[in-house]
């Protein structure tokens, strides 16, 4: 498995012939630009122009299938459960999808843009994540703080922040005490590499 972080809530996962994108930019966007990533499957967790550029996370022909809201979900070998949360990103408050993947051997729990540490008993339940991908950036979603305070609840493997500027990625670091972590331009994983990690936080750059 190989991550990448594209700004925003953009995150590229793939694995031998597939490739999701989680949290895809549009066009409409006006605070980062779109990606085109050629996608099997696109998750959109949030309805906001940041984060739902289903469109563009095709390339040529190829048509992601879409997963954009809460539910129980099948596809090329992944099985990915959504749950309902809340965000205020943007604004006003929103729907946030949290989605609880397993894909290439590992579990990965990607929080979009969730607003608060309020998550659905369904996702407290559930194993500890393999990756954790959790916004940090306050304006609507998590500040620093909360979301050091909910991975250590999670228990996660990995921690990979997202939605960070200098400041909120460095705010975050610091909650961590993980404060000398350089940013890595990718995260390449099988799941032998996650044993015995607890709270490893990766930052990768946009």
């Amino acid at each position: 498995m190989i991550i990448t972080y594209h700004d925003a809530t953009c995150v590229r996962i793939s694995a031998g012939d597939t490739t999701l994108v989680l949290g895809p930019v549009s066009k409409q966007s006006k605070n980062f630009k779109p990606t085109n990533f050629g996608a099997d499957v696109a998750f959109v967790s949030l309805n906001h122009p940041d984060m739902n550029g289903v469109e563009e996370a095709g390339r040529g022909d190829k048509v992601p299938f879409a997963v954009t809201g809460p539910g129980e979900y099948e596809v090329k070998e992944i099985t990915v459960a959504g749950f309902p949360t809340k965000s205020k990103y943007g604004g006003s408050e929103k729907i946030n999808t949290v989605y609880a993947l397993k894909f290439d051997g590992l579990s990965v729990l990607y929080l979009g843009a969730l607003g608060n540490t309020e998550l659905p008993p369904d996702v407290l339940e559930m194993d500890s994540p393999d990756i954790l991908i959790i916004p940090v950036g306050g304006n609507g979603v998590l500040t620093s703080a909360e979301a050091q305070k909910l991975s250590v609840k999670l228990e996660a493997k990995i921690i990979v922040p997202i939605l960070y500027d200098d400041k909120t990625l460095k705010q975050f670091l610091k909650e961590s005490g993980e404060e000398k972590i350089a940013p890595v331009d990718k995260l390449t994983l099988k799941p032998r590499d996650v044993a015995g990690k607890e709270n490893e936080v990766v930052v990768l750059s946009s």
